[in-house]
C-alpha cells in the first residue's frame, strides 16, 4: 500500500521518528537532527541507498526538517520568556557563515564514514561536559559580539557537518558561561533556525549534481522524509518544551547527556562498520 507514491511502512517509520525527535527538540532544544541521523540513515540503507550516501542524505534531510521544528520549539519557549535574543543576534552572523561553508563546500567532499566517526567523538565529548556539571567560575561570562560571532561560526560549521541544530554545542557552551540551563536550552532551540537555513541552502547547492538515490530525492535531500518528519515534529515539539520547564536542572542535564551518549555509541558503531 502506498500514499503519494510512498509505502505505508515508510510513512509510519518516518512519522514515529518525527514524533520522537519533535518531543526531544522541545525538551532539550536540540533541533532533533542528532536523533534523526542514525535512524534515518538506517531507513535509507534498508531501501538500497549505499552506506556513505545514506549518511549524507540523512544528515542533509535532518537539517532541513529543523527549519520547521525549530520554529515550533522557539515559539513554545518564547511564551515563557526563556530565549536570550541578545545571544541569538550575537551568534547568528557567524552561524550563517559557518553553515554555508559546511553545507556548500566541506559536506559534499567529506566521506560519510568520517562524518559518522566525527559525529560520535564530538557528541560524546559534549555529553561528558554536560554530565560533569562542574560549576563554572562565577566570573566567567559570555564573550562580546566578536567572540559570539566566532563561536557562532564554529557552531554553524560543526552542526552542518553532522546535521544537527547546534544545541549540542551551544547549550554546554552557554551553561559554562553561567547561562541558566533552561535559558540555554531555549536559546539553543532559537539558533537552530539560522543554522538550518544556512546549512539547508548549502547542501542544496553542494548536492545539486547528485543523482537521485530514491524516488523523491533531490540531491542529498529526501523530500518524503522531510515532509512527514517536519509535520509530526512540529505538532509534538510544544509538548516537549512544556516538559522542559517542568523539570529541574539536574534532571535536564542527565537526560541531555544520556541522549548524547546513546547517539555517540550508535554513530560510532556505524562509522566502524
Amino acid at each position: 500500500m502506498t500514499l503519494f507514491g510512498v509505502e505505508a511502512q515508510l510513512l509510519l517509520e518516518l512519522g514515529a521518528l518525527g514524533i520522537g525527535t519533535g518531543f526531544l527538540a522541545g525538551l532539550l532544544g536540540v533541533g532533533g537532527g542528532m536523533v534523526m541521523v542514525p535512524f534515518l540513515s538506517s531507513i535509507l540503507a534498508q531501501r538500497g541507498v549505499p552506506g556513505e550516501l545514506a549518511v549524507k542524505m540523512a544528515i542533509a534531510t535532518a537539517m532541513s526538517t529543523i527549519l520547521f521544528t525549530s520554529l515550533a520549539t522557539m515559539r513554545a519557549h518564547q511564551r515563557r520568556g526563556a530565549i536570550r535574543w541578545d545571544l541569538v543576534r550575537g551568534m547568528a552572523p557567524g552561524i550563517v557563515i559557518g553553515g554555508l561553508a559546511a553545507g556548500a563546500g566541506v559536506f559534499a567532499l567529506v566521506k560519510g564514514q568520517a562524518l559518522a566517526l566525527f559525529f560520535a567523538v564530538f557528541v560524546a565529548y559534549s555529553a561528558t561536559q554536560m554530565l560533569r556539571a562542574v560549576a563554572p567560575k562565577p566570573s566567567r561570562q559570555l564573550p562580546g559580539r566578536v567572540g559570539q560571532a566566532a563561536v557562532g561560526s564554529a557552531i554553524g560549521f560543526l552542526a552542518g557537518l553532522v546535521g544537527a541544530g547546534g544545541a549540542f554545542i551551544a547549550v554546554p557552551f552557554m551553561t559554562r558561561c553561567n547561562v541558566p540551563i533552561h535559558h540555554a536550552i531555549a536559546t539553543g532551540a532559537a539558533i537552530g533556525f539560522p543554522i538550518a537555513l544556512a546549512n539547508t541552502a548549502g547542501v542544496v547547492i553542494g548536492g545539486w549534481s547528485q543523482q537521485p538515490a530514491l524516488p523523491g530525492a533531490l540531491g542529498f535531500l529526501y523530500l518524503p522524509a522531510l515532509g512527514v518528519i517536519a509535520l509530526a515534529s512540529v505538532l509534538i515539539a510544544p509538548l516537549g518544551a512544556r516538559w522542559a520547564h517542568a523539570l529541574d536542572v539536574r534532571q535536564l542535564r542527565r537526560i541531555f547527556a544520556l541522549m548524547l551518549y546513546l547517539l555517540a555509541i550508535d554513530m560510532l558503531w556505524r562509522g566502524l562498520q
